[in-house]
């Protein structure tokens, strides 16, 4: 009994980072999307780099609605589900994370 007890518990760690990497993760992105709005205001030429960021918070944003909700539920089995879930999710909002930092290099490099 106790080791359930002790994957629970790490479980709901688990989800209270991610809530509060995500919460953080949309900030950032929305300060991105200013600073990018200045160079490229300032360049006088536009890429999708904003956009790709945009859609990133927008990521971040439901993995945090979701982490918020599994920390929220009182049972355990819709807990777990809802935690691989918040995982998953998470983790492709930190790749793509990666691929847009990519992206607006290039972009930025190449024009």
């Amino acid at each position: 009994m106790t080791r359930k007890k002790d994957s629970a518990d790490l479980d709901e760690d688990v989800c209270v980072h991610i809530f509060i990497t995500s919460a953080t993760m949309v900030g950032v992105c929305i300060t991105v999307i200013g600073i990018f709005q200045v160079i490229t205001t300032l360049r006088h030429e536009g890429t999708l780099g904003d956009d790709f960021v945009a859609v990133n918070a927008i990521l971040y944003l439901i993995t945090t609605l979701l982490s918020y909700w599994a920390l929220r539920t009182r049972g355990l089995r819709r807990n777990h589900n809802l935690e691989k879930v918040v995982d998953i999710l998470f983790l492709i909002a930190l790749t793509f994370t990666t691929g847009v930092a990519g992206y607006i290099t290039w972009a930025m490099s190449f024009t």
